[in-house]
């Protein structure tokens, strides 16, 4: 493609908690990059997804869910999903139709109004509401902040994302690709791998250990017959959350390795040898280089 012909351009993904942005954001990459989980605050950190649209290559900023947040983890994570809407070329702001106004939608459009990003509405999960409910939604969040467009979707089925999708390749500005066209994120694979391993433990441990464990991978060794050795630590606040990650036997943290391993291997076309250890780490989500292996700033 010439370079007069293409489009490049970032839009940043921002939302209260469980909005349903990473599932958006898979749903447009044509792939999982992130983790899609019922439970608030999945998503860490900025996470880039990569779709490619007629002659547009659109970057996807997945942001994690802007809250109050408490802890030093919280308000890093927040100044994160700031960060990324500052930088793209445009936001694109996902509402729950369910939940509708609520507070914390409210705060975003408050602080999305003092700033000069071009803002688009996407209102998610309309599927799961009667039609009628949606243009007075729409007018409500429109009068507190005027959008340039306004799209109907659902991440889950899939309805309105083609409109969505060939609007934004109209949107991004004229440019080379910024990344290769075979790429889906830039995601590197180690911190692909403890994402993966993240998302299974939320995933079975259900509300026993719910925040509080994080993730690293420790050692990543490519084999010579095309294999990969993974070895992943997760660190939890309490002796009692590393006791229910390991279960009965190892039984729970074998269940963890087990899925997260054919994950990956599905992820990544290649087998892969997957281990992992607990350790309990008491404020991990208070210390600096914890923050800075999630990929996140410290900003104290």
């Amino acid at each position: 493609m010439s370079e007069q012909r293409t489009r490049a351009g970032f839009a940043a993904i921002v939302g209260a908690p469980n909005a349903g942005k990473s599932t958006l954001v898979n749903a447009l990459v044509g792939t999982k990059i992130s983790i899609v989980r019922r439970k608030v605050q999945t998503t860490r950190m900025p996470v880039r997804g990569i779709a490619i649209a007629g002659a547009s290559q659109l970057v996807f900023i997945d942001t994690p869910g802007i809250f109050a947040p408490r802890r030093r983890l919280d308000r890093a994570m927040v100044a994160a999903a700031w960060g990324g809407a500052q930088d793209a070329d445009l936001t694109l702001l996902i509402v729950d139709s369910r939940a509708g106004l609520t507070d914390p939608v409210r705060a975003i459009l408050d602080r999305l109004a003092r700033g000069r990003h071009r803002v688009w509405l996407a209102l998610n999960k309309v599927d799961l509401i009667p039609a009628q409910r949606l243009l007075p939604l729409t007018a409500e969040i429109n009068a507190l902040l005027p959008l340039e467009e306004t799209f109907m979707v659902s991440a889950q089925t899939g309805d309105g994302l083609g409109r969505l999708l060939d609007r934004l390749a109209e949107a991004v500005p004229p440019g080379p690709f910024l990344f290769p066209e075979d790429e889906l994120s830039d995601l590197p694979n180690r911190m692909l791998a403890a994402e993966i391993v993240r998302e299974q433990i939320l995933r079975l441990t259900h509300e026993e250990v719910p925040h509080h464990a994080t993730v690293e991978t420790e050692n990543w060794q490519e084999r010579k017959d095309g294999s990969v050795r993974v070895d992943c630590t997760v660190y939890v606040e309490r002796p009692s959350q590393k006791a229910i990650l390991i279960g009965d036997g190892g039984a729970r943290i074998k269940a963890i390795g087990s899925r997260a391993r054919r994950e990956l291997e599905t992820l990544l076309e290649r087998r892969v040898h997957l281990f992992l250890n607990v350790k309990d780490r008491p404020g991990w989500d208070e210390e600096r280089g914890r923050l800075r292996a999630l990929g996140l700033e410290d900003l104290e």
